[in-house]
């Protein structure tokens, strides 16, 4: 592992009693196909649910669970899983030009496979499991690199763009429309759509939209003293109620519901 745990601003409720996340690169000669492995675990009382609510990098994962391995499309849309009891899970959050190389779904048809996914055979879950009870980390990572470093090497020239394409998108705060998206990598606004639609089953505008609503969410989440006004002109939103009709259609609650929701959070964190 790195000594720097990758970032994520995917996961929108972090910090839950319990519930431990942790973040992982596998090292060269992957950097085109994996972004990261991440790696949640829970024990929780009886009685407790905690819901995490995830929005998803235009991206496939592969997630490994006790009772089976399954991949999952990029979604436009908030994932909200409901933990409870004790258990793990582990993921690989792939780059962008990874999906057609992992499944020859669509990926429309992959969104609509949620929250079930589709079944991996081919992944080594025994393996994964064994070394997660051993708690053995670098057999884990070796085992990952193992498995996927033959797929690395069918990424195409189409998958590179795709990846500067997103990287853009999602770094560079102050892109918010899909034409200067399109000049930024030196092609047309249609080539861009064609591309992006194609590999990922969403639009360029999505990819710019994803970066604004992860950054509204986390920031609300963790910061309760956040101006709300100030919040939506530094995310390049009209006004505040442009950015809340944007965050309501996508995150199925107002914006300062989730801020509520994080200081409800800190509270029973600092309780225990």
């Amino acid at each position: 592992m790195t000594d720097a745990a990758p970032r994520s601003r995917g996961h929108l409720t972090p910090g839950a009693v319990g519930v431990r996340f942790d973040r992982f690169e596998l090292g060269p000669g992957l950097s085109q196909l994996v972004r990261h492995v991440w790696l949640v675990t829970w024990s929780l009382a009886d009685g407790v649910v905690v819901p995490q609510r995830v929005l998803s990098y235009p991206a496939v994962n592969i997630v490994f669970e006790p009772h089976g391995v399954a991949l999952y499309g990029p979604d436009s849309r908030v994932d909200t899983r409901v933990l409870q009891g004790e258990s793990w899970a582990v993921g690989i959050l792939f780059r962008p030009a990874a999906g057609v190389l992992l499944t020859q779904t669509t990926p429309s048809d992959l969104a609509r496979m949620a929250p079930d996914g589709e079944s991996v055979a081919c992944a080594p879950r025994d393996a994964v499991r064994a070394q997660l009870a051993e708690s053995d980390s670098s057999r884990l990572v070796g085992t990952l690199r193992s498995w996927l470093t033959p797929a690395a090497d069918g990424i195409d020239e189409s998958g590179l763009l795709l990846n500067r394409v997103c990287a853009i998108a999602e770094g560079d705060e102050a892109m918010l429309r899909v034409d200067e998206l399109a000049a930024s990598v030196g092609v047309s606004v249609r080539t861009l759509e064609r591309l992006v639609h194609s590999r990922l089953g969403v639009s360029p505008k999505w990819l710019i939209e994803c970066r604004r609503m992860q950054n509204a969410a986390t920031r609300l989440y963790s910061e309760s003293d956040v101006e709300l006004s100030a919040l939506a002109a530094e995310l390049g939103f009209v006004d505040y109620a442009h950015l809340s009709r944007r965050y309501v259609s996508i995150l199925h609650e107002t914006p300062d519901q989730t801020r509520r929701a994080g200081e409800r959070a800190r509270a029973a964190a600092s309780a225990v």
